[in-house]
């Protein structure tokens, strides 16, 4: 079978673009399958593939990729008869290589997750970013691994092989890295509204910050980048924001402040300096204690 036909379940923003940089590199789309009419419309706008039912896509392609939501990957895989020599591919940073694999046993074909690191807006944007974008890469073999690192570098990206029994913990840390920077953002646009400054207002204030922030980690790394009071060991400035901070809020400031206080403390002796004993005690007292049933908290 030939490896160079690949055939396209999911014809969303992934799928399209993956669809379109594979041809690029002379590989040929044999053919598709959704159920969606618009995405369907906006892949054909890119890409002219005939839409055909997973059955025939598995007699015309050698590459299988399912981007499909992730809830709906295995249901798609279980529609797709075995042929030998053939690659099933899902794009899912959380779920397992494994639910590709046939329900009776089908030695001959292979599974594999390959997961972009990225998070894609649109079509355009997704052609844009994922040359040079890095993939987490999953299966049941080191067939399947070699698979994987061949069609990342062929994507233009950086491959990183994954231990299965772990592949949560990547996906977890992807998750806090993209998804709850937005949310911490918006925790962000809350406390300045308190502070009397507009959602819109403090959104566009607080971007600068945030893209120096992450030109600081790019540049110097962890955990150089770290600043402000924790960094400092400024005790008096935490107890203030605890002070003032909804108590519902809290919990993620001290649980994130944990985390800096480490990163400060390791920055502190790689310039050869001591986070000082004292403000490290009061620092991780401040930043472990609960709130009283009151709402009030013990500084």
């Amino acid at each position: 079978m030939n490896e160079k036909t690949f055939a396209i379940i999911g014809t969303g923003v992934v799928g399209a673009a993956l669809a379109i940089l594979l041809t690029r590199q002379n590989y040929v789309c044999a053919g598709v399958h959704t159920r969606g009419a618009a995405s369907l419309a906006r892949f054909q706008a890119r890409l002219r593939a005939p839409v055909l039912p997973p059955a025939e896509l598995a007699e015309r392609a050698g590459l299988i990729f399912i981007t499909t939501q992730d809830e709906y990957i295995e249901a798609a895989a279980a529609l797709l008869p075995p042929r030998p020599g053939q690659w099933r591919v899902h794009c899912s940073g959380s779920l397992p290589s494994s639910i590709l694999a046939p329900a009776a046993p089908a030695p001959a074909v292979r599974c594999l997750s390959l997961h972009p690191l990225q998070a894609f807006a649109g079509i355009d944007q997704a052609l844009a970013i994922l040359p040079g974008a890095h993939y987490g890469i999953e299966g049941d073999s080191a067939a399947a691994a070699a698979k994987g690192r061949e069609l990342a570098v062929l994507l233009g990206g950086v491959p990183h092989i994954l231990d299965p029994a772990k592949k949560t913990l990547y996906h977890a840390g992807a998750a806090c890295a993209s998804n709850y920077l937005v949310a911490l953002v918006a925790m962000a646009v809350r406390l300045f509204g308190q502070a009397g400054i507009g959602a819109e207002e403090a959104l566009a204030s607080l971007l600068p910050l945030i893209n120096g922030a992450c030109r600081n980690i790019a540049q110097v790394g962890l955990p150089q980048a770290l600043t402000g009071p924790i960094a400092r060991g400024d005790v008096r400035v935490v107890e203030s924001h605890l002070a003032m901070i909804p108590p519902e809020l809290r919990p993620v400031y001290r649980g994130l402040g944990r985390i800096a206080l480490e990163l400060g403390r390791q920055k502190k002796e790689l310039a050869g300096a001591v986070y000082e004993e004292i403000a490290w005690k009061q620092m991780e007292n401040i930043l472990t204690e609960e709130d009283s049933p009151d709402g009030h908290h013990g500084i």
